[in-house]
């Protein structure tokens, strides 16, 4: 049975709805406008919250969104087809109403659909219940029946079909024909039409017979006069443009040039380099962007190629006009060879391979039906979709504010505290000082927890940093009863198939119960980085003792310098968690630390 079922606008207006066994389904459905749609999360077409599971379909022609909810313990196999029944019937009936494109119109428009989904769901249901008996197939329905009888019968001597299939396209290869043709041991014509014995021939038989006559005729005359056609073709040799020289000099430098005009390698994202390694966070101990061009796009914009300016004006505005696609809607067809490459484009910059083919989906959702402009190519509307999509997936629903969130905790007079976990070498203690050192920069006093004790040297390597932080940042208000600012508290690593590692840190995070729970992980990994994530916040729910588990809050991303334009990893992450990247790490020193800047990471990820 149906929870409910609702229509509604992409701008919001509710056109009709069915209620059955839920009362409302405000709730559900906003859970879904806000986790699933407005996030560009829309690969599976499926969501679940709470004890629902909701199945959506989406019209871009039209605006519309389809909503199905229902209890996700039930097994409801006519869901998909009532969705897109009702789809089918409510645009069709509708088309006029929904066609004005005015928030008025619909208002006041009148949706009377409720006798219509209740025979479309009543049929659903019938359909879902009556299966067709399954009969034992006859003879005579069988391919095998429609056979003459000599091609199943097999001569003395003769060898099976497949056998000689492959020896026939053998031989027509060495011909130089398409069509299959027959060996050199095949039965001649007279004999085999003689042995027929009145039997009537296929099709097929006659096409055959009339092939090996054919070649037994003709095929050695063809091969030799394919061969000399092959021998008379002029091979052009030398430079087909000399060099020119004048009075035994080079007229011009640039004459001399014929290296390709792109570089060599792709040169490292460089840093700014009037980093200062006290004050080097920005001015009042702000986080500077970060910055993830290269030096291939100034170049390619300062210096464009020389065979691009070439072309003429009449064939690059055919070849313009060549590429363009009228005003149609688009259809999976039209997209899937621009998605295809779109994918393998993401997992080569390090995406997960399941979240690559999520994003494809999800774009695919997102366009189908849509109407492109005139001067629209599908590979730029494809493309520049996806590119919303990534925008939107990097800046997730909730914005971690460490500043406001310890002010805040200030005037409530206690300390604000957060807690690190990730798997082993990620960097956890590095960047755990590097977010000290800010926090001092700001004018926070800062207490350092180390809770590793199983790696040997992890409280001496807490120790030193904080000697070093204590010397650039003397403990001005230690002498405050011990009143500190921010409490960072260091665990220990710990893969997240490690099940009694994975208890304790549940168990620590319920008893102390953090501000906030930052998770960090690596810029290199790339599948890992979803298993991670997966397994962290699932440990971290079941193995707490609390009502309300503390899952992962943001996430901390290391060895970004080391990657180049592969940022894939920073994708993966914040789309299978919904949690933003709060700190990007970038060096060595104490000032390496970035906040993300979406844009610049997907115009890094999307460049060729």
């Amino acid at each position: 049975m149906l929870d409910f079922f609702t229509i509604f606008s992409k701008g919001g207006l509710v056109l009709w709805c069915f209620q059955g066994v839920s009362d409302s389904c405000t709730g559900p459905v906003n859970a879904l406008i806000r986790s699933v749609l407005l996030q560009e999360r829309g690969g599976n077409n499926s969501f679940t919250h709470e004890a629902l599971t909701l199945k959506y379909k989406l019209d871009n022609q039209f605006e519309l969104v389809f909503v199905v909810g229902f209890q996700k313990i039930l097994t409801l196999t006519y869901v998909d087809k009532l969705i897109d029944d009702v789809h089918r019937l409510f645009r069709d009936k509708y088309r006029t109403e929904i066609q004005q494109q005015s928030a008025l119109s619909l208002l006041n428009g009148t949706f009377d659909f409720q006798n219509d989904f209740l025979r479309l769901l009543r049929e659903a249901e019938e359909s879902s219940k009556v299966r067709a008996p399954t009969t034992m197939k006859k003879f005579e329905d069988s391919e095998k029946a429609k056979k003459p009888v000599r091609s199943m019968i097999e001569t003395r001597g003769e060898k099976p079909k497949e056998k000689a299939k492959n020896k026939k396209n053998k031989g027509s290869k060495k011909e130089g024909f398409d069509v299959p043709l027959a060996t050199s041991k095949a039965v001649p014509a007279e004999k085999s039409v003689g042995a027929d014995n009145g039997v009537e021939l296929s099709k097929e038989e006659l096409i055959r017979r009339k092939r090996e006559e054919f070649i037994q005729k003709h095929g050695k005359g063809i091969d030799k006069s394919s061969k000399s056609t092959k021998s008379d073709a002029p091979k052009e040799k030398g430079k087909k443009a000399p060099r020119v020289w004048a009075l035994g000099g080079c007229a011009n430098k640039e004459d001399l040039d014929y290296s390709s005009p792109t570089t060599n390698g792709a040169p490292e994202a460089s840093l700014p380099e009037d980093i200062n390694l006290i004050r080097g966070t920005g001015p009042g101990g702000q986080l500077q962007d970060l910055d993830c061009s290269s030096s291939d796009d100034e170049g390619a914009t300062q210096n464009p190629t020389k065979p691009s300016a070439a072309k003429g004006t009449l064939g690059g505005m055919f070849g313009m006009l060549k590429g363009l696609v009228g005003s149609k809607s688009l259809s999976r067809e039209d997209m899937e060879s621009v998605l295809d490459k779109m994918r393998d484009h993401l997992i080569a910059k390090n995406v997960a391979a399941d979240i690559a083919v999520q994003l494809c989906e999800s774009v695919a959702n997102k366009l189908e039906g849509k109407v492109m402009g005139t001067f629209s190519t599908v590979t730029s509307t494809v493309k520049q979709a996806l590119q919303e999509s990534l925008v939107q997936i990097l800046q997730p629903q909730r914005r971690v504010d460490m500043l406001r969130d310890i002010m805040d905790a200030q005037r409530h007079q206690r300390p604000y505290v957060v807690t690190f976990c990730g798997v082993n070498g990620v960097g956890k203690s590095t960047n755990l000082a590097k977010i000290s050192f800010w926090l001092l920069e700001n004018g926070f006093s800062v207490l350092i927890a180390a809770c590793d004790t199983f790696r040997a040297g992890a409280v001496e390597q807490l120790r030193t940093h904080t000697r070093r932080l204590s010397t650039l940042h003397p403990p001005e208000n230690h002498a405050r009863n011990q009143g500190f600012d921010v409490v960072l508290v260091d665990t220990a690593g710990r893969m997240q198939d490690n099940a009694p590692l994975m208890t304790a840190l549940a168990k620590l995070i319920t008893v102390n119960t953090p501000d906030l729970v930052l998770f960090v992980g690596e810029a290199l990994v790339g599948n890992e980085a979803v298993d991670q994530l997966v397994k962290f916040n699932r440990a971290l729910a079941d193995h707490s003792m609390a009502q309300t588990p503390r899952l992962i809050d943001g996430i901390v991303l290391t060895k970004f310098d080391t990657i180049d334009d592969k940022v894939g990893a920073a994708i993966s992450m914040t789309y299978i968690t919904s949690k933003p990247i709060v700190f990007v790490g970038t060096g060595q020193t104490y000032c390496d630390l970035r906040s993300l800047n979406a844009k610049a990471v997907v115009a890094a990820l999307m460049k060729a």
